[in-house]
This record gives structure tokens, sequence and C-alpha cells, in this order.
């Protein structure tokens, strides 16, 4: 070879040596660039710890930090590759060249990745041995990525994935054993076996877990804790809309797999159908929508109340994604009953009905209203249809029936929908009919144009009724179920004071058609409750039905307790619930035996009186009336009823002077009774063209002291009460029946007594109306002479009395107020028939003579 070739050469080799030790310095200072960025991120990571930044934006930074440091990691090339560099003029690459082929050849990158994953895996599943407690949340995300990386089609990617599988399981099997022993025994006293107990069903070698997603999952299903699988299930949810499908068919396999028989550990159900509902309404044409639907089939199985919730949640009317995940949610007949039982506790709210803590309002509800009703009846439209609810809905039948009802009843209060859009409870409500059989029912409803007056607020309860008359005329073979679920409710008790009457109008319309009166005493039960219930249309109904019972009052085992409950509503707030109860009580009181009607007559009489003072005038009207006639039917026990007649004189003699004619007569007549009954003179009664209340006070004074003296105290502070009304046809009489009957029993008074009145008086006596201060005015003058004449010796006082019990004196007019210009001023005296009349002058001359001792 020619010298020149041979320096050429040696030339081509040192240029050749000095690029090889080039690269060789470039790579190491490359290298050393890497492992200083490594150190920066791990200082800086340590500086955030330490920082006041806020825990959230501190998470992400390191998080950030972290995932630059492992691809910086992962861009380092082999030692063994770093080693070769330079030997061979073929493997001469630089360094930055090798770092973008390592990173777009995934391949090479995953082996890697997978490779230390699996050794730390490995390390940690040996490490854990040392530990009574394990604590590893990532478990479920890592078990997600590795279960889909064991089907890889690189093998040995499939290898290092099924050992890192392995290895945690291995952890997780860890932790399941200090959760369920929860005993300090080291893993050194375990053995240094494989920590994973043996099992026939389970095989937990590397090997069994590549390509077989039925082990991963069942061995992931039984290992994993609930929130670990919950992870690992939510992970895989995610892979569902990666772009790649062989990615997503993969994860679709093993999340179906898995939830076919772990379903019941996995929690935040909720979030898992709200992740889905968000997929598939962002995506009509979601290639793995049937899969998504199958998430959610699967997990109604186990977790049926938490699906059917969530679902319900959304807004009202729902979208066709809802409805599509409605009927996934219910596709299934084993679920069927568990589906129904959970849409019947959303049945049970009230739309429209505002939540009572606003933290907690749902994210989905309309102004924190609660709309979930109004969506279940809607989704029932769709369910009770179809083939594999129908065995379900039998069994259901009466709570669906009257939960619709009442949701017809609330949808019609709340009108929130336009007229145009239909009433979901209504179609739910038909399309119950029609699934069990009473086509026939729905039919003739319609032509009785039942459907329209369930719009209608007004016409509500006539169609509530009209539903039970008409499945009562066509025999409905589910009539027993159906009396005794609203026998049970009817019991327990109504969640709303406005579902009472819901429930009585169905329940007494069926015992109308099924039953003859009386009812049997269960349901008289329930009737008697009613009458005092809050709902006054409920009382209402009650007491007509009870009403309508007259004629088998006597059949009734327990009629006085009847009675005594429709004593009770007399003290309702509403008027015509106490109108009612008093027509039906007369009407059954018109009926009752004898026998029955004396041992409840005192308590009947004294619950009229109170209602005397009503303030409505025919409440008024007819308790006066209505105790006359109880005393005409029951006069033979006048001996019984005296003391509650008495009791009672004093409002049936002011309301002579009510301003409304129906109380005045009614007044009359049973001031008539009352006087023929105490035999007095009912002559004064009759003169209607010469009625005058002051007369009518003065006969009646005559009489008392004649046969009842020893109650004129008891009168007096009965009539005191009325001089506080604010009627004032009520003050003017109590004025004037009080001077009487302080004249007539002013021996009987004590002077503590005296000086009550005469406070009560001195208040009366300011008054705005002139009449009222000119009657006030006498009457003091009537206490003045009654305080003036009493002695403060007992003896003295006991000898009056005794004088003004032999000697009586028939009073006279002390008022004249409103007087007829043809009546005596002066009448006559009367004898008592005990001792004999005597005259005035005679009674005082004894007494005189008496003071004189």
């Amino acid at each position: 070879m020619p010298l020149r070739n041979q320096r050429t050469i040696s030339s081509l080799q040192t240029l050749q040596s000095s690029v090889k030790w080039h690269h060789m310095e470039h790579k190491a200072a490359s290298l050393w660039d890497a492992y200083a960025g490594l150190l920066c991120h791990q200082s800086m990571i340590l500086a955030t710890n330490s920082s006041y930044v806020d825990p959230y934006i501190q998470f992400e930074i390191q998080l950030h930090i972290i995932e630059a440091a492992f691809k910086m990691v992962f861009s380092i090339p082999q030692l063994d590759e770093v080693r070769g560099l330079g030997t061979c003029a073929e493997d001469m690459v630089d360094l930055v060249e090798m770092a973008v082929w390592m990173h777009e050849d995934s391949s090479y990158l995953q082996e890697r990745v997978m490779v230390i994953i699996s050794r730390v895996l490995n390390f940690a599943s040996r490490k854990v041995r040392e530990y009574t407690s394990v604590d590893a949340p990532c478990l479920g995300v890592l078990a997600a990525e590795l279960s889909l990386l064991c089907s890889h089609d690189d093998p040995s990617i499939t290898c290092q994935a099924s050992l890192g599988m392995y290895h945690l399981l291995c952890i997780a099997k860890c932790q399941n054993a200090d959760i369920e022993k929860n005993k300090p025994t080291t893993w050194a006293e375990r053995g240094s076996c494989c920590l994973l107990e043996s099992s026939p069903d389970v095989d937990f070698l590397p090997k069994v877990l590549q390509r077989n997603k039925t082990k991963i999952a069942q061995n992931v299903g039984q290992t994993l804790l609930p929130s670990l699988l919950t992870d690992f299930v939510w992970s895989l949810l995610m892979k569902l809309s990666e772009p790649d499908y062989k990615t997503a068919s993969e994860a679709a396999s093993i999340l179906n797999l898995t939830l076919e028989n772990y379903a019941q550990k996995v929690t935040m159900v909720s979030k898992i159908v709200d992740a889905i509902y968000k997929q598939l309404s962002g995506n009509s044409f979601h290639n793995m929508k049937q899969a998504l639907l199958r998430v959610i089939t699967l997990l109604t199985r186990t977790s049926p109340k938490k699906v059917i919730f969530q679902l319900m949640d959304y807004p009202v009317p729902a979208d066709n994604t809802v409805i599509l995940m409605w009927q996934a949610a219910g596709s299934e007949s084993s679920v069927a009953p568990h589906v129904l039982k959970t849409i019947l506790l959303i049945l049970k709210g009230k739309p429209g009905e505002m939540e009572e803590n606003q933290m907690d309002r749902r994210r989905f509800s309309l102004d924190a209203t609660n709309m979930m009703p109004v969506a279940a009846s809607q989704a029932l439209c769709t369910l009770l249809p179809v083939g594999s609810y129908k065995k379900a809905v039998a069994q259901f039948f009466p709570q669906l029936l009257v939960a619709l009802m009442l949701q017809l009843f609330y949808s019609t209060e709340l009108r929130l929908m336009p007229e145009a859009r239909p009433l979901y409870a209504q179609d739910a409500l038909r399309v119950l009919l029609n699934c069990s059989g009473l086509q026939n029912v729905d039919i003739a409803l319609k032509k009785k144009n039942c459907w329209n007056q369930f719009s209608q607020a007004l016409y509500h309860h006539h169609g509530v009724y009209l539903v039970a008359k008409t499945l009562s005329d066509y025999n409905f073979p589910q009539f027993p179920e159906t009396l005794h679920y609203l026998y049970k409710i009817s019991v327990e008790g109504p969640r709303r004071s406005e579902d009472s009457i819901i429930t009585t109008i169905f329940l007494t319309e069926l015992l109308n058609n099924f039953f003859r009166d009386p009812f049997p005493e269960e349901f008289l039960v329930l009737f008697r409750n009613w009458v005092n219930d809050s709902n006054p249309a409920v009382c209402k109904l009650s007491l007509q039905k009870l009403a309508s019972m007259a004629p088998v009052i006597n059949e009734i085992e327990n009629a006085c307790s009847l009675l005594v409950a429709i004593l009770g509503a007399f003290a309702s707030k509403d008027k015509t619930v106490v109108i009612r109860a008093l027509v039906t009580l007369r009407r059954l009181l018109g009926k009752l035996d004898k026998m029955t009607y004396s041992t409840l007559c005192t308590q009947i009489a004294s619950s009229y009186c109170p209602l005397m003072d009503h303030s409505n005038g025919g409440i008024r009207s007819m308790a006066i009336r209505h105790f006359g006639e109880l005393l005409r039917d029951m006069s033979q026990y006048m001996w019984m009823l005296s003391p509650v007649v008495l009791g009672a004189l004093v409002p049936l003699i002011l309301f002579l002077e009510d301003v409304e004619i129906r109380v005045v007569k009614a007044c009359k007549y049973t001031l008539e009774i009352c006087a023929s009954q105490l035999k007095w003179s009912t002559s004064y009664f009759q003169k209607d063209k010469k009625f005058n209340f002051e007369m009518v006070v003065l006969n009646i004074c005559n009489n008392l002291i004649i046969s009842h003296e020893s109650y004129i105290t008891d009168l007096i502070s009965d009539t005191l009460g009325f001089l506080g009304s604010s009627r004032t046809y009520l003050k003017r009489g109590a004025l004037i029946l009080i001077g009487y009957l302080a004249k007539l029993g002013g021996h009987l008074l004590f002077r503590d007594e005296i000086e009550v009145m005469f406070e009560v008086i001195e208040r009366v006596l300011r008054d705005e109306d002139p009449v009222i201060r000119e009657l006030a005015e006498r009457t003091r003058s009537i206490f003045k002479e009654i305080a003036h004449g009493m002695t403060s010796s007992t003896i003295k006082q006991s000898f009056r009395r005794v004088i003004k019990f032999i000697y009586v004196k028939k009073l006279k007019p002390l008022y004249y107020y409103n007087w007829p210009q043809d009546e005596e001023d002066s009448p006559t005296d009367m004898k008592n028939g005990k001792e004999g009349c005597a005259e005035e002058t005679e009674e005082g001359m004894i007494y005189k003579e008496f003071n004189k001792i």
C-alpha cells in the first residue's frame, strides 16, 4: 500500500476516534444534565411541601413535576446501550435522536416501563411482609392499566404486565388481611411463602393472568377492597371513550366480567351513572354505547336504589339518553321488583316541594325543588309495558295505583307544566291499567271524561271517585290486595294531610260497592279516627258516611265511641266541619235507642253549650236548637239534665238579643222546652208581638228564686264572662241579666265577690256605646245597694239569708229596657210554696228588729 494511502487511513482513524470520544463526551454531559434535572425536580417537590401554597395547587404542581421527572427517566438510554456506543459505525447515533426514537417507539418504551413497574411491585410485595398495616390507594388504577396490558400484542409486555398484576394482587391481599383480621401479626410469622393463600377457585400464578380476562376479573374482584375496585371500574369506564377501538373493547370486556360478579363491591355508583350519562349525551353514536348501558344494567342488579335515584335526578322531561338508561336499568326481570320499589319510594315525594336544606340541593333539581317524582312518573310510562315487568307490576299494583293517584293530585296543584305538556302521572296510571288487564276500565273512564277532570283542581276529588267507582263496577281482580293496602296506609297514617283525602275517597267508594252498612268494625275505626283528621275534607267525608249509617246505628257494636268522636269534631276550626258534625250527630241521635242515648245525653248536651257562643250564626242556631231537641228526646231523664240546662241558661237568654233571626228563634224554641221541663210558665215565650227581653229575664229570674236559688251565683259568674264580648247586644243583655240576678241573690254573695263585680262594671262604664254605659251605671247602683246592706257580723249575715229563704219577693222591672208601653209596671207578688209569701214590709220589719239586738 502506498505511503500516501496509509497516511490517509491513519488520518481517518484519528478522525473517527476523535468523533467517538466527542460523542462519548457529549453523552456523558447529557447523562449529567438528566441526573442534575432529577435532583432539581426533587428539590422543587420538597420546597413545595414547605410552602404556603394552596394544598390543591401544591398537589397539581408536584404532580406536574413528577410527570416531567418520569419522562426524563424514561428518556435516559440503558447502560448497556451507552457502553456499546462507538464500538461500531452502525451504533453511532446521536443521543438526542435516540431519545426521540425511544419516545416514538411505544413498544420499546412500554417494555421498559413494565419492567420497572413489575420490579417495583415485586419489591413492594416482599416489603409488605414487614408491616402490619398496608396503605396503597393507587392499586385500583394501576390494576386497570395492567389488566389491559395483560392482553397486549407484545409477549414481553404481556409477561411483565401479568407478573406485575400478580405482585399487585399480593399487596391487595395484604390489605384485606389487615382489615379483616386487624391483628399485629408480622408477616414473618406467616412464613416466607407467597402471600396469597391458595384456593381451589382462584389461581394467582402470573401465567394464568396472561390474556385471560375472566381470571383477571375474578382475581381483581375477589382481592381488591371496595374503594380500590371502584377505582378499577372507574378507570376502565374512562377507557371506553378512547378513540382506539381495540383498547375500548378490551376495557369493556374486562369491565363487564368484573361487574357480573362483583358489582356489589362498587361504591360511588351515582358518579359512575352520571359519567355514563355524560358520555352518551355527548356522543349519541358512541362506539361503546351498548357496553355503557350494560354497566347500568349490572349496577342496577346490586345497587338499584342508587342507580334509580340518580336517573330520576336529571331534568324533566327526560331526554333520549335518560330513557335509554331507564330501559337498561329495567331490562332484567330479576331487578324489576327492586326498581319498582325504588320508584315507589320516589313517588312518596311531592313535586315542587322545596328542600329543607339549601346546601343539600341536588345539582339537577329546578330551583332547589324536588322534581324527581315527575321523572319517576315518566319512567313508569317506559318501564311498565316491558314484558319482564308483568309479574312485578301485578305484585305492586295497589301501591302504584295509589301513588299515581296522589301524584296526579300533586301535579294538578303544581301547575308547572303548560297545558300542552302531558301529565306523566296520568299517562302512567293509564299504562298501569292497560298493563294489568283493565283496558275496559280505561275505556270507561275515558267515556266519563275522567282524565280531563284530573287536569282541573276543582274536580280532582271527583276524578278519584270515578276511578274507584269504575274499578268497582268492573269487579277488578286486584280488589283484595288494593283494599288491604288502603287499610294499611290508613292505619299507619299519610305522610301529608292532603294525602288522606285521596285515600279516604278511594277506600270509602270501594267499601260502598263491596260491603253493606254498617261496615266491619276494622273500617269503622278508621272513619271514627277520620272524624278528627287535620284535613277538613277528610272530616266532612267521614261524617257524611257516618250520617248515612243512621238506619243501622243500633247494629254498630261501639256506637258510643263513634258518637263521642263526632263530639270531638265540634272543636274544629273549620266551620263547615262543625256544621257537618252537628247534622250527623242529630241524624244518628234520631235513630239511637233510648238506653244508649241515656248514657251519653249529659255529655252531648254539655258539648252543645260552647257552640252556643260560636262566631258563626248558623252554628249558634243549630247548637241551640239541637240542645232543645235533645231535651225533648230525653224528657224522662230531666233529673240528669237539669244541671246542664241551668248551665246553658245564660247563653240561651242573652242570644235572644242576637242580630240573626234564626238564632233568636232557636233560643225561643229551646227556652220554651227548658221552661216546660223545669215546670216554669211558658206564656211569655208565646207573645211574639209583645216579646220583650227584660220581661223574659224578669220572669226567668222569678222562677229561679223559687226552684233553683242555689244556682244564682253560678249564673252570675257565667254572665260576667259575656261582659268582655265584642258584640254590643251581648254586653247589653249581660248587664240586664246580671243586675236581676244580683238583685235576686244579693244575700248569697260575699264582699270579695261584690268587689270583683265592681271592677268588671267599672271597665264597662268606659264603653263607647251610650246605652251600655247607662245600663252599667244602673247595674253598679244595684251592687252598691247590695254592698251597703251587707254586715260584717257572720250571725247577722246568716240570719239575713234565712229571712230571704223564708220570705221570697217577686222582682219588679229594674231597667225598663225597650219596655212596652201597655205592660204593667208592678208585677204582683208570688208565693214560693214553702212558707208562703210575705210582704216586703214584713220582711223589713223582722230584719230591723234583728238589727236592734
